[in-house]
Order: structure tokens, then C-alpha cells, then sequence
């Protein structure tokens, strides 16, 4: 199994989900957030299942409408382990750190 490492960073991105998901009043906040670290998860084991972007970066897409997320990662073969380095809402664009 891959080891996944957050950045630090990533912190602040789910501060910042959650914080525009209580904004909104959305019932079930904490649902979407771990929801995120299921679909995180899986890169244990399938650590290639994300979609190449550039440079050998990959984005693994979660949940779908207002659920949706992507998160951006890369993956070292050498290491067997995920970076996981930024994760926005589908509808946002781009990544404000990169």
C-alpha cells in the first residue's frame, strides 16, 4: 500500500471548504469533508487512478455537483507514496497556490 502525506496546506483548503459549506448552511458539512478523506483513501491502494494533468501531477476528482472536489497530487513510484498538495471545489477555478 502507497503512504499518503498531506501538504501542509491541505489544512487550510478543508478549513476553507468547511468554513464556505457552514456559510451556505449546508446540513451535512462534516458528511462532505470526510467524504474527501474517504475518496483520499483510496490512493492507498490505487495510486495511479487520477487523471494525469501536467508535469507529473495527477487530479483525483470526488463526489460530483455540489459535493465535487478535485484534489491534486503526485505520486512517487520510487517511494510508493502520494503527495496529496492542494484540494479545491469542482467549481473553483484552478489552484490558488500553484
Amino acid at each position: 500500500m502507497s503512504r499518503i502525506e498531506l501538504a501542509p496546506e491541505v489544512g487550510d483548503d478543508l478549513d476553507r471548504i468547511l468554513n464556505h459549506l457552514t456559510e451556505h448552511e449546508a446540513a451535512d458539512a462534516k458528511s462532505h469533508i470526510e467524504d474527501i478523506f474517504r475518496a483520499i483513501d483510496v490512493l492507498e491502494r490505487n495510486p495511479l487512478i487520477g487523471r494525469p494533468v501536467r508535469a507529473g501531477l495527477r487530479e483525483l476528482v470526488i463526489g460530483r455537483h455540489a459535493r465535487g472536489y478535485v484534489a491534486l497530487y503526485r505520486y512517487v513510484t520510487e517511494l510508493d507514496a502520494v503527495f496529496v498538495l492542494v484540494i479545491r471545489g469542482q467549481k473553483e477555478a484552478g489552484y490558488t497556490r500553484l
